[in-house]
């Protein structure tokens, strides 16, 4: 059998170079192939929003955007939009609304106890998040056929607490965003040959390494009782699916173009804050077309977030802003502007994704991107009804162009159990605290 020390350096020496052949236990991973990976994005932004001015009108294909998601209007068949799901770990354990809203978001559980952050008012202490967040155990899974299982990128993203951390590889094991664009350049795309020369020897190389193996699997075959030559098969069809992307265009392919470094004048300067989100996206994107990995981030400040957004004739902070009542009309309209302006963010995610294509389709197509909120309503702390909006079809798993809005109660677990469902893990049956969960959320796939 092949050494799988020797079949990395003949590759190049990389993990990158050959995703699916880490000759890792594949229980839970499909063998089927497929022409183009699935991809998983989460972004966050702080405070809540205004519900008035974030629910779409009409019914579920005949919706009408409201002012907040109006940007997303040009991608309208490509979203899903879901309205009155409840984060309801978040109502329980220690913490305060924004702790228990960040620390819940994307794990499903309570955070645990302890004394290492002071919530506000007279929520007492909390510790960390109790579990893992859905983007790090799908990357457990999808990401042990990637040079890098997930990336986590921050956009001044401010401290080490509770209310700045949304991913966890388990409980108390928070996963600290990178905020810097350089470093995370020098991290991903460092070894990356620039030259198309380059590029192309290394597709070839790739190409060479698959052909020998696929010979010695061959080979192998006849020699294996049956169910060694099972798990032969299964590598050999990973091998098709290898070959058929490198002869579209993907694992490498003509999409993958190593970006140029960025170069920010100050990461704490509010005013970068837009430059720095365009930064992290676009090598977000770059590393997805890449193959680099299949599971990411795009983390907007952090709970309890007081970004002034200057650049929209803004002058107070987000948070204070969305402390302010409802009748303070003119709070409201600014924080519909902030809202507005993290829909164009995800607007230009989306439309970075379609600019790449893969098949009959484009990135968009095979991935999910999710954006989330630690809060349904500022003022009110709440985490009912937390506005959740989706965009892409992760390969056909999600039926997009709609406006689903649930019944009362509906929990945002099963959403998480959705998301391992579209990427691949269809055993699991619940995510987070079970206690809140039923299994995948309805409707999603029509």
């Amino acid at each position: 059998m092949i050494n799988r020390r020797n079949f990395l350096r003949a590759a190049g020496g990389s993990a990158l170079a050959l995703p699916l052949l880490n000759f890792v236990d594949r229980r839970h991973v499909s063998a089927a192939p497929t022409e183009f990976p699935k991809r998983l994005v989460l972004m966050f932004s702080p405070n809540g929003t205004i519900p008035g001015a974030w629910t779409p009108g009409g019914g579920e294909t005949d919706f009408t955007l409201g002012s907040i998601l109006a940007p997303l209007a040009p991608h309208r068949d490509k979203l899903l939009i879901l309205d009155n799901v409840d984060m309801e770990s978040a109502h329980h354990g220690p913490g305060d609304g924004h702790q228990t809203g960040m620390g819940s978001l994307w794990t499903g559980i309570e955070l645990l106890a302890g004394t290492e952050f002071k919530g506000g008012g007279d929520s007492g202490t909390a510790g960390w998040g109790g579990g893992p967040s859905v983007d790090q155990h799908i990357a457990k899974t999808v990401g042990a056929t990637t040079k890098f299982p997930s990336l986590e990128l921050g956009v001044q993203v401010s401290g080490a607490t509770v209310w700045s951390r949304m991913s966890y590889r388990a409980a108390n094991q928070p996963v600290p965003p990178e905020n810097d664009p350089g470093k995370a350049f020098d991290r991903v795309f460092g070894a990356l040959g620039a030259d198309p020369t380059g590029l192309a020897k290394l597709r070839a190389r790739r190409q060479s390494v698959l052909d020998a193996v696929t010979k010695d699997f061959a080979g192998l075959q006849p020699k294996l009782a049956s169910e060694d030559r099972a798990k032969v098969a299964q590598y050999a069809d990973a091998l098709r699916d290898i070959e058929t992307r490198l002869d579209a265009g993907g694992l490498l392919g003509g999409a993958c173009v190593k970006p140029s470094r960025p170069a920010i004048s100050s990461l704490t300067d509010a005013t970068k804050f837009p430059d720095i989100g365009r930064m992290q996206m676009d090598l977000l994107v770059m590393a997805l077309a890449c193959d680099l990995t299949r599971v990411g981030s795009i983390q907007w400040s952090n709970s309890v977030g007081g970004k002034v957004h200057s650049w929209l004739g803004i002058t107070e902070g987000h948070h204070d802003l969305s402390h302010n009542g409802d009748s303070d009309a003119a709070s409201q309209d600014k924080l519909v502007k902030i809202n507005k302006w993290y829909a164009e963010q995800m607007a230009y995610l989306i439309a970075a994704m379609k600019k790449i294509p893969e098949g009959s389709g484009t990135m968009l197509d095979n991935t999910v991107i999710v954006w989330g909120n630690e809060l349904g309503v500022g003022n009110r702390h709440t985490r009912r009804d937390v506005p959740f909006v989706m965009a892409g079809g992760c390969g056909g798993y999600f039926k997009t162009g709609r406006y689903l809005k649930y019944p009362a109660g509906t929990k945002h677990n099963n959403l998480l159990v959705s998301l391992c469902h579209a990427m691949g893990l269809g055993e699991q049956k619940t995510f987070g605290n079970p206690a809140y969960c039923t299994g995948p959320l309805a409707r999603l796939t029509g």
